[in-house]
C-alpha cells in the first residue's frame, strides 16, 4: 500500500515537471535530442535516441496524471489482493515502457518500449489466472505480435539503407511504410485486428483504465503521428482511411447490442481510436493528438466509475441487471454522467473541443460521400450507445440481484475528482495553450448544423434500439460478434497451424531420419483439412481482402 502511495507522489511530481516543460518548449519552439551509440555493427551505429519536444512532454504529463489517479484508486480497489506488490511492479513496468516509446524517435529505441508494452500487457490481462483471462491474453499478445513482427522486419530491411533513422527514407521504400502501418493498426486495434481489444477487458479494472485510455492502444496512434509525414505521399494513407472509418462504424454499431459493461466502454475506445486514425489519415496529425489527450482523461474516469458499479452489483457486469444506482453511489454516478457527456461531445466539456473540431475539418474537405456518411453515422452511434448505457444505469430498476453493501470511499472519490475536473476543463486549457494557433475555422450555419442533425438522429437510433427494432436473432448475433472476425482468424490460421505442426517434426529429429514419413504426414493432415466447404471459405475470405487491397491501393 505504501508503494502505491509513493508511486502516486512521484508521478504527480513528474506530471507537474513535464507539463510546465511542454508549455516552455511550445512557447520557445524548442526540442532537445540526446543520442547514445550503444555499439558499432558492420559499419552501422546502433544508437539510442531520446527526443524531448512539447508533444512528447505533454503526452508524458497526461500519462503520469492518469497513472497517479489510478494508483490512488488501486489502493482501495485492490486492497484485498494477496500479490499487491506484483500488481504494483507490473503497473510501473507498463508505465515505464510507455514513456520509453513516447520519447523514442528511432526504430531501435522504439522497440524497447514497444515490446515492453506487449509483454507487460499480456501479464496484466492474465492477472486473474482463469480460463477467460488466459484466452484473452493469448489473443491479445498474438494480435500484437503481428505488428511487432512488422517493426522487426523494418529494422532488418533498413539495414540496406545503412541507418535506422526514418529521415533517410524516401518514397521508394513503400514496403517499410507498409510494415510500420501494420504495427500501428495492430496496436491500436483497427480492422481487421479489432478482436483483441474487447477481450482484454479480462484484466482488473485499474489496468483497463490505464491500458485503454492513454497507453497501449494509443501507442499505435502515436507512432503514426510521429511518422505521418512519410505516409502522406503514399497510397498507404488511403488504406488507413478505409480501415479507420470501418472500425468506427463497426465498434459503434456493436456497442449498441453489447450488454457487458466493460465491453461497451472498450468498444467506445475502439470507436474513438478510429476517429483519431481517420483525421490522421486526412493529414491532420496534430488534431488527432489533441483528441488523444482529451480522450485519455474521460475514458480513464469512465473505467473507474465502471469498476465501482461492478463492485456494487456484486461483481456482475451485465448492464441489463443494473439500474437506479444514483441512490447508492451519487458521486460516482455524477462523475460517470460528466465523462459520458464529454465522450458524446457535449458543448464546452473537454471532448467537445477536439471532436467538434474534427467534424468541422471533415466538412471542409473533399471527402468521398460514402466515407463521409459512414463517419457521420458513427458519430450518431456514439450518442446512441452512450444514451443507452446512461438510461439502463440511471432510470431502470435493478433486476434479479440484491445489492452488495458498498460505501463510497473518500480516497477513490478524490482520485476520480481530479479526472472529473479535467474532464470539464482540459479541452479548453489544451486548446488555448497548444492548438489554438493551428486551427481556426469559420463556416456557414447550415454546415455547422450537420453535427446537430446527426446527434438528433443518434437519439432516434437510441429509441429504436431500446424498442428492439432489430429484434431478429441473426442481426443481434452478427452485430454483437465483431462481424465474425474471430471466425475469419480461425479459418485462416487453421491450415497454417496444421502445416506448422507437421514442420515442427524437424525440431524433434534429423531430417534424414524422417524420410518419406514426413511428407506422408503433411499430406494426411492436409487431406483431413481440405474438404470442399473449408476450401471455399478459405479462398473466398482471402479473395475479398485481396480485392479490397487492390482497389484501395
Amino acid at each position: 500500500m505504501i508503494n502505491l502511495l509513493m508511486n502516486c507522489f512521484y508521478m504527480i511530481l513528474l506530471f507537474i515537471i513535464f507539463f510546465f516543460l511542454s508549455i516552455f518548449l511550445n512557447l520557445m519552439n524548442l526540442s532537445y535530442m540526446w543520442e547514445w551509440m550503444l555499439f558499432n555493427f558492420n559499419g552501422m551505429n546502433v544508437e539510442y535516441f531520446i527526443l524531448i519536444d512539447w508533444i512528447s512532454s505533454v503526452f508524458i504529463s497526461v500519462v503520469m496524471l492518469i497513472s497517479s489517479a489510478i494508483m490512488l484508486y488501486s489502493m482501495i480497489y485492490m486492497k484485498d489482493e494477496i500479490y499487491l506488490s506484483r500488481f504494483t511492479w507490473l503497473l510501473n513496468l507498463f508505465i515505464m515502457s510507455m514513456i520509453l516509446m513516447i520519447i523514442s524517435p528511432n526504430l531501435i529505441s522504439i522497440l524497447f518500449g514497444w515490446d515492453g508494452l506487449g509483454l507487460v500487457s499480456y501479464c496484466l490481462v492474465i492477472y486473474y489466472q482463469n480460463y477467460l483471462s488466459y484466452n484473452s491474453g493469448m489473443v491479445t499478445i498474438l494480435c500484437n505480435r503481428i505488428g511487432d513482427i512488422g517493426l522487426l522486419m523494418v529494422i532488418g530491411i533498413m539495414c540496406m539503407i545503412g541507418s535506422w533513422k526514418m529521415y533517410f527514407l524516401n518514397n521508394n521504400y513503400l514496403f517499410i511504410l507498409i510494415m510500420i502501418f501494420l504495427a500501428s493498426i495492430t496496436k491500436s486495434a483497427q480492422i481487421p485486428f479489432s478482436v483483441w481489444l474487447p477481450m482484454a477487458m479480462a484484466a482488473p479494472t485499474p489496468v483497463s483504465s490505464l491500458v485503454h485510455s492513454s497507453t497501449l492502444v494509443t501507442a499505435g496512434v502515436y507512432l503514426m503521428i510521429r511518422f505521418s509525414k512519410f505516409f502522406m505521399s503514399t497510397s498507404v494513407i488511403n488504406i488507413l482511411l478505409y480501415c479507420s472509418i470501418l472500425t468506427m462504424f463497426m465498434s459503434g454499431l456493436m456497442a449498441n447490442f453489447e450488454n457487458d459493461f466493460k465491453k461497451v466502454i472498450a468498444l467506445s475506445t475502439l470507436s474513438q481510436l478510429g476517429l483519431m486514425m481517420m483525421i490522421l489519415s486526412l493529414g491532420m496529425g496534430l488534431l488527432s493528438f489533441f483528441h488523444l489527450l482529451t480522450h485519455a482523461i474521460f475514458k480513464s474516469l469512465l473505467f473507474m466509475c465502471a469498476g465501482i458499479m461492478i463492485h456494487l452489483m456484486n461483481n456482475n457486469q451485465d448492464i441489463r441487471f443494473s439500474g437506479n444506482l444514483n441512490e447508492y453511489i451519487p458521486f460516482t454516478m455524477m462523475s460517470f454522467y460528466i465523462c459520458n457527456l464529454s465522450l458524446v461531445g457535449f458543448p464546452f466539456l473537454s471532448g467537445f473541443y477536439s471532436k467538434d473540431l474534427i467534424m468541422e475539418m471533415i466538412y471542409m474537405m473533399k471527402m468521398n460521400l460514402f466515407l463521409g456518411g459512414m463517419s457521420l453515422l458513427s458519430l450518431s452511434f456514439t450518442l446512441s450507445y452512450s444514451l443507452r448505457l446512461f438510461y439502463l444505469i440511471f432510470f431502470c430498476q435493478a433486476k434479479g440481484l440484491s445489492f452488495y453493501y458498498y460505501k463510497e470511499n473518500m480516497l477513490m472519490n478524490f482520485s476520480m475528482l481530479i479526472l472529473m475536473i479535467l474532464s470539464l476543463f482540459e479541452g479548453s486549457v489544451m486548446m488555448w495553450l497548444f492548438f489554438f494557433d493551428n486551427y481556426f475555422l469559420f463556416m456557414e450555419v447550415f454546415v455547422k448544423l450537420i453535427t446537430f442533425v446527426m446527434l438528433i438522429l443518434g437519439m432516434v437510433m437510441f429509441i429504436m434500439f431500446m424498442k428492439n427494432f432489430l429484434n431478429l436473432y441473426f442481426f443481434s448475433f452478427f452485430f454483437s460478434s465483431m462481424w465474425f472476425l474471430n471466425y475469419m482468424y480461425f479459418w485462416n490460421y487453421k491450415f497454417y497451424l496444421i502445416y506448422g505442426m507437421s514442420l515442427s517434426k524437424f525440431d524433434n529429429s534429423w531430417v534424414e531420419f524422417m524420410g518419406k514419413n514426413f511428407l506422408l504426414d503433411i499430406f494426411k493432415n492436409m487431406k483431413i483439412y481440405m474438404n470442399m466447404y473449408k476450401i471455399f471459405m478459405f479462398i473466398f475470405i482471402n479473395l475479398i481482402y485481396v480485392v479490397m487491397l487492390y482497389f484501395l491501393i
